[in-house]
């Protein structure tokens, strides 16, 4: 009796999900419209898509009911849309402890395989809103460094000890991650986790993930690195088997690595292409932090503006050198670009002219070149607030994780010089692709 109970449970359940996606479809005849690649090109159907995207990597924290603001991200995505951003890359979810100063929080999956299913219908949420809207969303997995526990967190539960974190000594952290690759306990559990989110379905919409529109990437990890020599190969290994594994469950959305670019290869740009010329990866990222990676003056407050110059400069060749490296052959992504606020300011409306004139050269690259098909800054702030200078728990959540100054790389909704630069980017952008 118990069986058949159970068995008319899932036969129900299933009546509502196939219902709840024929209703959508009535809303939206013909078939779906996912994202694709041909010829170096991203697709929605028969047309050519290029975007100006942000990333948004809190929008399910925003979404979940007990700890997020729905209100506040319904304001959000409606402006964001305004001025032209349709492509947003966000966090699955936190992995790993609570109570760690430089962690996000509340985090996702607390345990193997154990989650909280509020922050899971925050991503439903999400999705579901994003939907509406005709936007695309790029989805992160994992994650290398420690603010949302990443690899850290899968090496903890495989008994390698407490994670360090890079502020309590780099060199520490560095080694102690680096064992992620190399670890196949660790990577199955991963597995197991990306499997979890991607066959989920939508308790909103009642569809499955891999039906849904608004998903342009399921994406592997952010900023996946082997932190090592040794581990190189054992990372490209990974990411490819990762990027198969997905494909499996999810044949109608694009994967993609997550990648820094020859940055996050050890500097070496012929495994960052090897990585991206693999089948099961559909198209390439890259990013870029002139500030992180001291392209410019650290020394003092006058450097950010002062450095915009010789930002620009090595910035164009990295482009350059990875659009040559992969000769065209799939769409490249610059899917994180920051830089600070001048004199490093935090708040709200405080000078960005530093970030402007880099920003302004960036999208103008993307406009000019045909070198990158999308892009999304770092990150979007929107209407956050922030409180303190380093997140504390119940302050609003900002483009800057809660190991960095909130707001010193966020573009806030009253940054209105370089709300214009995006709006009129994304415009010229847009149609560029609609002439081609």
């Amino acid at each position: 009796m118990k069986k058949l109970q159970m068995l008319a449970t899932g036969v129900a359940a299933l009546i509502i999900a196939v219902t709840a996606c024929a209703n959508r479809a009535t809303d939206r005849p013909g078939r779906p419209e996912y994202v694709t690649v041909r010829d170096g090109e991203f697709y929605i159907g028969d047309s050519l898509y290029r975007y100006v995207g942000a990333n948004l990597w809190y929008g399910a924290l925003l979404g979940a009911e007990k700890y997020g603001d729905r209100g506040r991200l319904i304001r959000e995505l409606d402006y964001l849309k305004s001025i032209g951003v349709d492509n947003l890359r966000v966090l699955a979810g936190g992995d790993g402890r609570t109570g760690v100063a430089s962690h996000i929080e509340p985090v996702l999956q607390t345990a193997p395989g154990v989650y909280n299913d509020t922050l899971l219908a925050g991503l439903d949420f999400l999705l579901a809103e994003m939907e509406k809207r005709r936007m695309r969303a790029v989805i992160y997995l994992n994650n290398a460094w420690e603010w949302s526990g990443g690899f850290g967190a899968y090496l903890e539960w495989t008994g390698h000890g407490d994670a360090p974190l890079p502020a309590d000594g780099y060199r520490d952290f560095v080694r102690y991650t680096s064992q992620f690759v190399l670890d196949d306990s660790a990577k199955a559990l991963f597995l197991d986790h990306a499997r979890n989110i991607v066959e989920r379905t939508n308790s909103i919409t009642g569809c499955p993930y891999r039906e849904s529109e608004a998903i342009m990437s399921w994406q592997i990890a952010n900023e996946p690195r082997a932190f090592s020599r040794e581990g190189k190969r054992a990372l490209a290994e990974w990411l490819r088997q990762s990027a198969r594994a997905i494909k499996e469950i999810d044949p109608n959305h694009l994967v993609s690595t997550g990648s820094e670019g020859k940055f996050g290869c050890e500097f070496d740009i012929d495994l960052w292409k090897e990585i991206h010329n693999y089948p099961e990866i559909d198209y390439a990222n890259i990013h870029i932090w002139p500030y992180n990676w001291m392209w410019i003056d650290r020394k003092t407050p006058e450097g950010v503006v002062n450095g915009v110059d010789s930002a620009c400069v090595r910035t164009g060749r990295y482009i350059d050198e990875h659009f040559e490296a992969l000769g065209g052959a799939k769409p490249i992504v610059l899917e994180e670009f920051g830089y600070p606020r001048d004199a490093m300011g935090i708040a709200a409306g405080s000078p960005t002219e530093g970030r402007d004139r880099y920003y302004e050269y960036v999208f103008s690259v993307i406009r000019d070149s045909g070198k990158i098909k999308g892009s999304n800054f770092w990150g979007w702030g929107g209407f956050a607030r922030p409180a303190n200078r380093t997140w504390q728990r119940g302050d609003d959540y900002t483009g800057d994780p809660a190991q960095e100054d909130q707001g010193l790389n966020s573009v806030f909704a009253s940054d209105t010089s370089t709300i214009d630069i995006i709006r009129r980017m994304s415009d010229a952008i847009r149609n560029c692709a609609d002439r081609q």
